[in-house]
Formats: structure tokens, sequence, C-alpha cells
């Protein structure tokens, strides 16, 4: 479904001669299909929904940081326009959960694996990934589950 959201939306940049977002666009698939082809070399199938919005996830944290690098370096065109391939990228993930909601999940989580101490993290950090894909930043979520943890 998203490889195919992602091929209209390109067809669409072309058309409306919008070339960040075609860039972008091109950008993401070129990773999607690099997955694709290390998975055939593993014996996998294509790349499923979940490992792309784990591309597009790490895509938007690159860019993420290459903007504030950008804007350290004084170089503001340049963090622009890695702002607007975050935009972008944004589009094709779904809504991501507030800090609130990510520490109510955990808490939930931490209940049912039965997790009891620091020891118990990557069992709740598999559930997590599992359960809410591209829906979190799972850094971040790593900080929740060790504060909850400890």
């Amino acid at each position: 479904m998203l490889r195919e959201t992602l091929s209209t939306a390109m067809k669409e940049a072309m058309k409306a001669k919008d070339t960040r977002r075609l860039s972008t666009v091109r950008m993401v698939q070129a990773a999607i299909k690099d997955r694709d082809i290390a998975n055939r070399g593993t014996g996998k199938e294509e790349a499923s929904e979940e490992e792309i919005l784990g591309i597009l996830q790490k895509l938007v944290k690159q860019r993420e940081e290459s903007a504030k690098l950008y804007d350290d370096a004084g170089r503001a065109e340049l963090a622009t326009q890695e702002r607007e391939e975050i935009a972008v990228l944004k589009t094709f993930m779904p809504e991501q959960l507030s800090e609130e909601k990510v520490a109510e999940i955990v808490a939930g989580i931490i209940a049912e694996t039965g997790a009891a101490g620091m020891k118990d993290m990557g069992k709740v950090m598999a559930t997590l990934r599992e359960r809410y894909a591209g829906q979190l930043d799972f850094a971040k979520a790593s900080g929740t589950i060790k504060a909850q943890l400890s």
C-alpha cells in the first residue's frame, strides 16, 4: 500500500513540477529498493510495510540531524532544504504518538510482559517495535522505558 502511495506521489510531483517532493520521493524509493535487494540476498521477501515505515523514520532522523548541523554551521539554505524533505517524508508516515501516550503504552506493555527491571528492557522494546513501528521515536521511547523500569 505504501509503495503504491509513493508511486502515485512521484507521478503527481512530476506533473506539478514539484522538484523537492519529486527528489525526496525518489530518494525514499531508492532506499526501499536497496532494502529489497538486501532482503533478496538473504532469502527474504520484499520490504514489509513495517520495514518501509522504519526506512522513512530513519530518513527523517537523518534529515533532522543534518538540519541541526547546517544550522550550527550557518548554512540556513541547506537546513531549510532538509526541513522541507522532512515535511515531505512525514506525509507518508502515520501520525506520531505524543510522549504522554507513549508513556501510557510503555506502562501497559511492562505490565503485560511482566518486565521487572532493566534486564527486561529488550522484551519491552521488541513488543513496542512490533506494535507501533513508524508511530514513535524509539530512541525517546527507550528513555521512557528506562525511567519506568528503574
